[in-house]
């Protein structure tokens, strides 16, 4: 006979491992110390690119203006301007990161163990339906 408290709790465990719990899953197989740094490391190179290309893209659009003026400019004031931008950002998107990062891992572990205390349920039920077949079959172990 089917057991529709059963069913109910496979179908929201398939449910869950189908949906959000892939990614839950997937981020469960980090440390939380790993997985921030990864984070970060992976922040580190994407911010480095995006400045290099914001720069690019406003020397590009200032290239006349740079190249009629770069004989009166202070080339090191420039310099440590871009460097003091490019540090800026960087820190700014990386306590973002760590921040998303931290609040994801948290909700991705709480995920997981909602998930596996409902795998403790099914356990629990197939034990009482062995259980019980075994003694209507007169089985012992």
């Amino acid at each position: 006979m089917l057991d529709v408290q059963k069913i109910k709790k496979m179908h929201k465990l398939a449910a869950y491992e189908s949906g959000e719990g892939k990614q839950h899953l997937a981020i469960s197989n980090y440390y939380r110390s790993d997985y921030i740094g990864l984070a970060l490391i992976k922040n580190f190179f994407l911010t480095t690119m995006a400045y290099g290309l914001l720069l690019l893209g406003w020397a590009g659009y200032k290239s006349e203006y740079l190249m009629n003026n770069i004989h009166r400019m202070n080339l090191t004031l420039l310099v440590v301007g871009a460097l003091g931008g490019y540090i800026i950002l960087l820190v700014v998107y990386s306590v973002l990161t760590y921040i998303y990062c931290t609040v994801k891992y948290a909700k991705a572990q709480k995920g997981i163990q909602e998930y596996y205390k409902g795998l403790g349920q099914i356990k629990k039920i197939y034990d009482r339906e062995e259980k019980r077949n075994d003694r209507i079959t007169g089985r012992r172990r």
